[in-house]
């Protein structure tokens, strides 16, 4: 009767806003509700966070507030973009020690994407809560599949808090191709799954892709690897539920328009053009010094401190597209990357680097692409892996 008490009350100045509460699953597992604090009580704990691990209406941080509650956190891991999240992509996050609280951080970016096992000594249970936006190439869920390798290596239990997706009402994309395996896609998924990040944690290790790797081209699993795994689930969720994440999850996705555009706009990362870093619209506009479309639209990068501080293009003029009101959809966008394309010369579109492909997870779009095949085709390429994929996703849904 307490718990239900402290939900009620919990629920209370959400339901005065107006809101039909979403309510996280640190927010279920603060109240009581389903008898998950039972199983962190008494616990030495580690927990894998960022800036976007709040509770409650006043976003406190679910490191303070478990502190508050008595758990003894013995260390934090952060993901990319450091703890308190302002690290820009791709920047060096060192480990060291939260002023705040003075825990230990552990950095999972950079040459330690994995916990180590002396990392992991000690702990009881590791507790894992980061906003993902449901694309294969947003770095949290490899995080999270390495967290969970690790945990089943040193025979740890994982409770991952389950977030909403804001980008998990469809699943569209080339499904990852062996080859093109990193940590910017490390699963044979589709650029867009339609899952939470708990869902997708039970998919991980529902389909043995713990320790999985790649061998003569092939995905070889470990079978014998498995996750003692608690997910603590959403309520008032679907995967229609339109959901304004309280908190930036990076800084390069300030708002929800960038976020919804994020899963089409990321591909240009692996091309000469722009995607705003640099602009008080990064994911929102597009361009380059060199396109010629009929595009009408510039602008011109410059530094910003923790957030882009060597755009691409820093200080040039950049022609391109303004996305900043196009409505949201249901679907990747192909439009753009096709429309970029044919304004942009064709033997400096790509970056050598080869990063296109690993975006993509094919190295097809690259030579459709080309080969000026249609959208209409492209996306047929994609269908029989699709079917394939959902399939498998269906078993490991949570929410309608």
């Amino acid at each position: 009767m307490k718990r239900c008490l402290t939900f009620i009350l919990f629920l209370l100045p959400l339901l005065a806003q107006g809101q039909l509460a979403i309510v996280t699953g640190a927010e279920t597992l603060l109240s009581g509700q389903g008898g998950y604090w039972r199983q962190i009580q008494g616990k030495t704990v580690g927990v894998v966070s960022n800036q976007t691990s709040v509770v409650g209406p006043q976003g406190t941080h679910l490191v303070d507030t478990l502190l508050r509650r008595g758990v003894a956190i013995k260390t934090i891991f952060c993901p990319e973009h450091g703890f308190r999240g302002q690290a820009e992509a791709g920047a060096a996050v060192g480990s060291g020690k939260d002023a705040r609280t003075g825990i230990p951080i552990v950095s999972l970016y950079g040459k330690n994407k994995k916990p180590l096992p002396e990392q992991l000594r000690g702990l009881d249970l590791v507790v894992f809560d980061l906003q993902d936006v449901g694309c294969r190439f947003y770095t949290y869920i490899s995080t999270l599949a390495y967290v969970m390798e690790a945990c089943a290596e040193s025979r740890i239990p994982v409770m991952v808090l389950d977030r909403p997706n804001p980008n998990g009402g469809y699943v569209d994309g080339p499904v990852l191709e062996p080859r093109h395996r990193s940590f910017v896609g490390l699963h044979p998924v589709p650029i867009v799954y339609g899952m939470t990040i708990g869902e997708y944690a039970r998919m991980i290790d529902g389909e043995r892709w713990l320790g999985m790797q790649v061998v003569d081209g092939q995905w070889r699993k470990d079978t014998a690897l498995r996750c003692p795994l608690v997910v603590v689930p959403l309520q008032g969720y679907t995967h229609q539920s339109r959901y304004r994440l309280p908190v930036a999850p990076s800084p390069n996705l300030q708002t929800p328009q960038a976020i919804m555009l994020y899963p089409s706009v990321c591909l240009f990362e692996g091309t000469q053009i722009s995607v705003g870093r640099g602009t008080d619209t990064p994911f929102e506009v597009i361009g380059s010094p060199q396109y010629a479309g009929e595009g009408t639209f510039h602008f011109t990068p410059h530094p910003i401190k923790g957030v882009s501080e060597n755009p691409p293009f820093k200080g040039q003029l950049c022609c391109g597209l303004d996305l900043r009101h196009e409505p949201a959809t249901q679907a990747l966008n192909l439009k753009y990357l096709l429309d970029m394309y044919g304004g942009t010369p064709h033997e400096t579109f790509f970056l050598k680097s080869g990063f296109f492909e690993k975006l993509a997870g094919t190295s097809a779009l690259r030579r459709q692409l080309q080969g000026g095949v249609s959208e209409a085709d492209i996306r047929a390429s994609w269908q029989p892996r699709l079917e394939q994929f959902k399939r498998i996703r269906q078993k490991y849904l949570i929410y309608e």
